[in-house]
């Protein structure tokens, strides 16, 4: 048996420092070109047949401009994102769903990319994920606009800093991911379509990591059609605590509601036209003036 000699002290020489792990080396990301992007039909207002959706409506000092048009819209496959003017990631994105002619397209190593439509500076990239908790979290998630013969070009579509934003790995992996299978599980299940918008919530206060002001919570907008032809949509707010002290990021909890479509433009400034008079959660509101909201723990809690 080894004896420990607890009055022992290492001679000075003998003390070697402990090396920091060394940074990660980032190879330089690629650039889609505008060519390669041409021609992306992108989000339809029409999707849902006779129920029009329309793109939410933003401040216009709000949208990052894009060169050639005068909406700020970033077209890919079944999807649009819309740029903030000053944060460096997605205002919204806008996706349209099929589950009736869904394709499962195998990820494999696909390599985030800028969008080279709008200035690289205006994008965050893979910088800002280096070393650290957050997780490349897609907005539009990458399955739900990989559906029918153009399903390949539509995963790859996902992978651009657009539609990228910072998420807690315990957060992208567990709870955002459960509400979205939810989504996506059941337009497969009943063959329905769906329109989807999500995107952060802005916070004058938000913590500055590595240049990037980090939203503290995110929110989802679903549209559909009932099988009996009722149009609706519901909506969902997710928020994440993170304190940024110096270069560490420290995590609190984070917790998922239903909210009503009302509450998500007071909290966004997004115009979502008539979709609050097919919520049931804002029509409560309206007739009761008080705030409605549904903490969701499974898929139990959520009210369509």
């Amino acid at each position: 048996m080894t004896t420990i000699d607890l009055d022992h002290r290492p001679r000075l020489a003998d003390l070697r420092p402990l090396a920091a792990p060394a940074p990660t080396l980032l190879a330089a990301a690629r650039t889609s070109s505008p060519a390669s992007l041409a021609g992306r039909e992108g989000y339809r207002a029409d999707h849902l047949g006779a129920f029009a959706v329309p793109l939410p409506t933003a401040p216009a000092d709000a949208v990052l401009a894009v060169e050639g048009r005068d909406d700020g819209r970033l077209d890919y496959t079944h999807f649009t994102v819309l740029m903030s003017r000053t944060r460096r990631l997605a205002l919204f994105t806008a996706a349209n769903l099929d589950g009736s002619a869904s394709v499962s397209v195998p990820r494999g190593g696909d390599p985030w990319a800028f969008d080279g439509r709008i200035p690289e500076e205006a994008q965050a990239g893979d910088t800002l994920y280096a070393d650290n908790d957050f997780d490349r979290g897609h907005l539009v998630r990458r399955e739900d606009p990989n559906w029918g013969p153009a399903a390949a070009t539509a995963n790859r579509d996902t992978f651009h800093f657009t539609n990228c934003a910072p998420q807690l790995s315990v957060f992208n992996q567990r709870t955002w991911l459960e509400l979205e299978d939810y989504i996506l599980a059941n337009t497969r299940r009943v063959r329905e379509r769906a329109s989807v918008f999500t995107g952060p919530v802005f916070g004058a206060d938000d913590p500055v990591y590595r240049g990037v002001a980090i939203p503290l919570a995110y929110w989802k907008v679903v549209a559909f059609v009932h099988d009996d032809g009722r149009p609706s949509a519901t909506a969902y707010l997710i928020a994440q605590e993170v304190d940024v002290d110096g270069m560490a990021l420290l995590f609190g909890a984070f917790r998922t509601y239903q909210r009503s479509i009302r509450s998500i433009a007071a909290l966004t400034g997004l115009d979502f036209g008539a979709l609050p008079d097919v919520d049931g959660f804002s029509n409560e509101e309206r007739a009761t003036g008080t705030t409605v909201r549904q903490r969701i723990t499974g898929a139990g809690d959520i009210r369509v």
